[in-house]
């Protein structure tokens, strides 16, 4: 169990002195970035999903 407690007051230690870590300014544009991408993105598959399943849905009422 001391072990353990060592390992996390070790790590602890690595991220406060020895990670460079991004400034805050630019960590939020970032997020607010990839937020946007990954609503461009799901709204992209969405739309292609959409169209997809219409066309399977007008094949098979036509064959049927």
């Amino acid at each position: 169990m001391a072990g353990l407690i060592t390992y996390i007051k070790e790590s602890f230690g690595e991220l406060k002195n020895n990670v460079s870590w991004t400034p805050w300014p630019e960590a939020q544009k970032l997020t607010v970035i990839v937020a946007v991408f990954s609503i461009i993105f799901s709204l992209a598959i969405w739309g292609v999903d959409t169209v997809f399943s219409r066309a399977v849905k007008a094949y098979f009422d036509m064959i049927h």
